[in-house]
Formats: structure tokens, sequence, C-alpha cells
């Protein structure tokens, strides 16, 4: 499915937002994870979608993936039977969409891919409703967090489902973070290694430890594809360190923001005081 722009110089803005590091190019990780990409990895997407969703099916749904990333759940969506529509503001993100449609599902026309952004209002206008709206560790990347999650509520049909991950907010440490991937979007290219290589310690440097001491140093790391949601440990890495702009809520807050605005509360899945996504699902009334 050929891409079409929200706006003619949606590239040209993109492209002056990395250069200026106030922007993670996230396509070129996910380029570099594509290569990587196989069955199991599918299945493992598969499997974390029905988890999360608690369903076994979206046989006759309509799912939009709104920052689409990789493409991965996207087709995962598919695959559970899903008519499904994506987009993503990063260019390399869409064209890595589209690699994944061609490779396994290339006539499949149940799968649409666009370019877009979930604060171009413009854009979303020309968006039907879906009955599942699903935006995973997106709406915080885009620099204007609230408004990112208010205006993709409103994609939801009625009686649909919401489905978000947010960052935790760990105050102090989370500010930290912040201050860490401005760095890291900032330095030249050739220079990134010098926050990427102690961050990735920090970050995995206690699980080494824990697995070398039971006798399997690599077991994490060797099964992190079936238990993180089929992606690569190293580019959830790179991801976590470089993904800027970056913005972070209380799941409180992100509860009252929805609620406020007629959505029903699921099921929150929170990390307590540590590290990475909060997980929402939210139903709509029926109509």
């Amino acid at each position: 499915m050929t891409s079409k722009p929200a706006k003619p110089n949606a590239h040209e803005t993109h492209r002056d937002e990395v250069e200026r590091g106030e922007r993670f190019e996230f396509g070129a990780n996910w380029s570099r994870y594509l290569k990587r990409l196989d069955e199991a990895r599918v299945s493992g997407a598969i499997d974390s979608l029905c988890s999360m969703l608690v369903v076994s099916t979206l046989a006759g749904k309509t799912f939009l993936d709104a920052g689409c990333g990789s493409g991965l759940f996207s087709l995962a969506a598919l695959r559970l039977g899903a008519t499904v529509r994506s987009f993503d503001y990063d260019p390399r993100s869409v064209a890595c969409a589209e690699a994944v449609k061609h490779r396994f599902a290339p006539d499949n026309s149940d799968w649409t891919i666009e370019e877009g952004s979930v604060l171009d209002k413009e854009y979303l206008a020309t968006l039907p409703r879906f009955a599942v709206v699903y935006s995973w560790g997106v709406l915080h990347h885009t620099g204007a967090m609230w408004e990112a999650i208010d205006n993709t509520l409103k994609l939801v049909a009625p009686g649909g489902i919401f489905f978000i991950s947010i960052y935790n907010d760990q105050g102090r440490a989370s500010r930290q973070w912040r201050a860490v991937k401005r760095v890291y979007n900032r330095l030249p290219r050739g220079l990134k290694w010098l926050v990427l290589f102690p961050a990735f310690v920090r970050l995995w440097g206690p699980t080494f430890v824990k697995d070398t001491l039971k006798g399997a140093p690599l077991r994490t790391w060797s099964g992190y594809s079936r238990t993180g949601r089929g992606m690569s440990p190293w580019t959830d890495v790179v991801d976590w360190v470089g993904g800027y702009p970056f913005e972070v809520a209380r799941p409180e807050e992100v509860v009252e923001f929805c609620v406020a605005r007629g959505l029903r509360v699921r099921s929150v899945k929170t990390q307590g005081s540590g590290l990475g996504c909060n997980e929402y699902i939210f139903e709509t009334a029926a109509g």
C-alpha cells in the first residue's frame, strides 16, 4: 500500500527535528530490527496482543495502530482477523511497516499504511472510528502527550476499546532519564555510544549478574523475544535511550483524564515505582 503524506512538508519537519536533536529517529532503529524479524517474533507479538486485549480473535473488528513503528503489531492484529489501518509520523517507520506488509501480507487488502500524526487534526478528521484504537509507547513521544491522548481517544467507535501505554512517572528518575535522552539525541552519531553504553550497563547489568549467578548468563536476553512482546532486547535499549521527546504520567492522571472524556476503565497494569510503561484499556459507551 502506497503511503500518503499527512502534509506536504511532513518529511521536512520530521527531518529538521531529528537534525536539531529534538526527536529520536525511531524508524532507523526499527529498520535494523526488521532484519531479525521472523515468524517466531510475529507469534510473540500475536500472543502479547491477545494477552493485552484479553481476546483470542479480532475477526470482524477494525483496528487502528496509531504510531505503528515497525508495523509488527499491525501485522499481529491482521493475523487475528482485523481490518487494520496504521499510521506513523516518522517516514522511516512508515517504510518499515510497508516492508513488513510486503514480506508477511503482500496481497492482503485489509491493511492500510499511511503517514500521519496524532497531533494533526486535519489528518485525523479524515479517519473513521475504529473498534480498537491501539497506541503502545507512542503518545509520550509526541512532545504534546495530553493533546495526543485526547486526539487519539476520539477515534474510538461507540462500544470500542482504547488501549494505550504511557511511561510511568518515577519522579526524579524520570527527570534524569529525560536529560540522558536529550544529550543522546544532540550528540553526533559517532559519539552516541558514550551515552548508550553506560545506559545499557545500567539497564541490563543487574539482569546479567542475576542470570550469571544462576549459571545462565544470557537466559533473559535470549528469551526476550518470547517475553518482550516479540521485540529485540537491543532494539528496545536503543529505543529507550533515544526515545525523545519524553513525557511521563502517573496512572491516576491518565485514568482521570480519560474518564473525564467519557471513557470507562476496563483495566490498568502499572509498573509500581519501576521503569517502563503503564498499560491502560478503556471502553467507550455503546452507541
